[in-house]
């Protein structure tokens, strides 16, 4: 049994809705069904009555409530326990950030800032999105970094947290190139050519907007699905070695584009197929026991004034 399913299971006891906790806890409603389900497989029988709306509990989810809400009670305070005795440096900045920002953005991004702001120790947990939105939820990171668009937005409440803008990304196509330079595989395609398309698990962010940006192309897109990862550096590696193309985040094919291992695959003169996304920061609203993270707080402070100054116009 997992913690992340009792997690699940109060929130739909307290929400009455599959699809409003499904948000909440930042996963799709299938995922969401299934972990509930793998909760009552856990405890043998049913705890939710499928056969009503809203959403109620059986006698046995009710128990199972009182029992849910005692035991993550228990886990939050002996949590809180260990950190208090922890010896970890109170100067370390700690990120959650999704792996493919991880392995691209975020590199260069610390080197960046650290040009500017000025040395500081950090820590970089590299999870899926929703484990790294957790991450910040539960109170185990400093800062949340992650691709936004307003389509996929996360539920997170804007009482409790805050964020700025780090900068932006364009998700594109990409594949290798023949011996002349040109792409192997190039957009659309055709109906009695369609091209191998190298493509995001169900549920993954990036393949959510991907599917977005080709609904929106308002022109037929002929792909076949070869191939699917979570994970852009896999698809990337995947397109390096000739096997599809690929829609990627610019920053994770800056290198491949200079060296010639990677081109675009978008027709000359065109602007489709194209999506720009946000990178944001998140963090929880500071309160008096956070006093001691001053280089928190102090970072924080850079990166708001940096946004600030990146929306004001250039004078010539």
């Amino acid at each position: 049994m997992e913690t992340k399913w009792l997690e699940d299971f109060v929130s739909l006891a307290e929400t009455r809705s599959f699809s409003r906790s499904a948000q909440l806890r930042h996963v799709t409603q299938p995922a969401f069904s299934r972990r509930i389900q793998a909760l009552e497989a856990w405890a043998g029988t049913d705890l939710v009555d499928r056969s009503s709306y809203p959403t109620r509990l059986t006698s046995a989810g009710k128990t199972m409530y009182d029992q849910a809400l005692e035991m993550l009670q228990s886990l939050q305070s002996t949590r809180s326990m260990l950190r208090a005795h922890s010896s970890s440096d109170k100067g370390m900045v700690g990120f959650a950030v999704p792996h493919t920002l991880a392995f691209t953005f975020f590199p260069a991004w610390v080197s960046q800032v650290q040009e500017q702001f000025g040395s500081f120790k950090s820590r970089l947990i590299a999870l899926n999105v929703h484990d790294a939105v957790m991450r910040l939820v539960e109170g185990g990171c400093d800062l949340l970094i992650a691709y936004h668009h307003s389509s996929q937005p996360f539920q997170l409440d804007t009482s409790r947290y805050e964020m700025v803008r780090l900068g932006e990304e364009l998700l594109a196509p990409y594949a290798k190139p023949d011996a002349h330079g040109k792409p192997l595989f190039m957009l659309p395609g055709s109906a009695g050519s369609t091209l191998p398309f190298l493509a995001y698990g169900p549920g993954a962010y990036l393949g959510r907007l991907t599917e977005l940006l080709l609904k929106d192309a308002d022109m037929p897109v002929h792909l076949e699905r070869v191939y699917e990862t979570d994970m852009a550096e896999g698809l990337k590696a995947m397109a390096i070695e000739g096997h599809g193309v690929a829609f990627l985040p610019y920053s994770a094919v800056r290198n491949e584009l200079a060296s010639g291992r990677l081109v675009s695959a978008l027709p000359e003169g065109t602007s489709k197929f194209q999506l720009p996304m946000d990178v944001l920061a998140y963090r929880e609203k500071p309160t008096g026991k956070d006093s001691q993270k001053t280089v928190v707080q102090a970072l924080w402070n850079f990166l708001q004034q940096q946004a600030v100054d990146q929306q004001k116009p250039k004078v010539e």
